[in-house]
Formats: structure tokens, C-alpha cells, sequence
């Protein structure tokens, strides 16, 4: 019997393409997705997704949901919290394996491992160090499709907001962005590939900016960072 884990879902490309491997590889019962919420706002962390798409991901993907839901602006404390909580309710259920499609940022990965073994549960990372232009294009070329939700405005412009994302994007793409967008340049909305029963249907809204300030360090001043935020329905 393989162990139990958790998926932990964004919505986005690299959480595609890790479920597919996880499912193909067959090592792991997935028992259940779980996914960081805006509780204000009811939509995803970061990428900006509203949660009713991705209650239909869910549904397509055939998973059950958990939300984990956080405050506007957590900070490391609170977010920590929830977390330890939310793991522990997981790990009653019998799950001893936390699955992530972080690619190769090593204080990220760290921070979860930490987290994980402090509780006795395995971290698994199925996109580990490979190279991300091979792993876009294999994402393409299994048959998934994905629009970019979100940009960071200090390496894109508002015009990647709203793009499905496909060879010409990726030629398009600036020398010094990742074509995964490992750095947290841009984030995504997969919509169809593989492990989809069915697509899951949307329309594309307006392009909104965000700006989040900047904590002063002893190399920058004080300031903004600027995102800008496609809206599907």
C-alpha cells in the first residue's frame, strides 16, 4: 500500500505537471489538495485565482479540496500557525507525505522541510532541481494549457497578464525571467491538460494593478513592489 500524502495545489502550472509525475509514478496515494487562501478576498495566495475555478480544478481533477485559509497580509508567525495547525489535522487523517512543485528555490524548500519533519511528516519534491525549459515545454507538450494570472511588474510589464502561455510567450519572455517563473515572476491558471476530466471553463476579465510596499534594507530605499493581476470568472 503506498503512503498517504497531500498535494499541495497553487492552481498553476508547476502543480500540473507535478501531479501528473506524482500520478504517473504511482508511489503515493494523493488523498487531497490543499490550497492557501485569502480569506478576505476568497482567492488563491498570490496568484490570484478566485476560488470558485478553483473549486472547479478540483472537481475535474477528481481530488478532494482543503482551505487554508490566512489573513490578508500574514505575518511569518501567523502564517506558521496556520500551517501547524492545518498539517497536524492532515496528519491525523493518516497523510505522512506533503507533496510540493517547487523547482529549485533551496530556502523555500528548506522552510517546508523544517515545518514538515517537526511534525514527522516527508516533504517530496517530484520537479526537483530539472531544468525548467525542458519542464515548460514537456508541461506543453503532454497537452496542458495554462494563462498567466500574474505578473511581477519588476520583470514584466501588464501586457504577459492575460497570456496563455505557448511557444510564442516563451519567445517573448526577457533573457533575465524564468520560463517557469521559479523567481516569482509570473503565476498561472492550468485549465486543461491530462489529469483534467474535463477543462474548466472561464472568461477573461480586466488587468488590475497591485502595489505591496517595500521594506527598506541597507542596499534599497523604501518603496513599492508592483504586480499586476489578470482576473478570470
Amino acid at each position: 500500500m503506498n503512503p498517504k500524502a497531500i498535494f499541495n495545489w497553487s492552481s498553476g502550472k508547476d502543480s500540473g505537471l507535478a501531479l501528473f509525475k506524482i500520478i504517473q509514478e504511482n508511489k503515493y496515494e494523493v488523498t487531497a489538495l490543499l490550497t492557501s487562501i485569502n480569506k478576505e478576498f476568497q482567492r488563491i495566495s498570490m496568484h490570484g485565482v478566485h476560488v470558485s475555478l478553483l473549486e472547479k480544478q478540483a472537481e475535474s481533477l477528481g481530488f478532494p479540496l482543503i482551505k487554508m485559509e490566512l489573513p490578508k497580509e500574514p505575518s511569518m508567525e501567523e502564517y506558521s500557525a496556520i500551517m501547524d495547525k492545518t498539517m497536524s489535522r492532515v496528519k491525523s487523517m493518516g497523510v505522512t507525505a506533503s507533496i510540493f512543485g517547487d523547482i529549485f528555490l533551496e530556502d523555500l524548500r528548506q522552510y517546508r522541510e523544517d515545518q514538515l519533519n517537526a511534525i514527522g511528516m516527508e516533504a517530496v519534491f517530484p520537479l526537483w532541481k530539472q531544468n525548467t525549459t525542458e519542464l515548460i515545454h514537456e508541461f506543453l507538450n503532454l497537452g496542458f494549457k495554462t494563462i498567466v494570472t500574474c505578473v511581477n511588474g519588476s520583470y514584466l510589464d501588464k501586457s504577459f497578464a492575460g497570456r496563455i502561455i505557448n511557444q510564442q510567450f516563451l519567445d517573448d519572455l526577457p533573457e533575465n525571467v524564468d520560463p517557469c517563473g521559479e523567481n516569482g515572476e509570473f503565476h498561472t491558471f492550468t485549465f486543461d491538460g491530462p489529469i483534467f476530466k474535463k477543462p474548466i471553463l472561464f472568461e477573461i476579465g480586466e488587468t488590475v494593478k497591485k502595489t505591496y510596499p517595500k521594506p527598506k534594507t541597507d542596499s534599497e530605499e523604501e518603496g513599492e513592489y508592483v504586480f499586476w493581476f489578470c482576473d478570470l470568472k
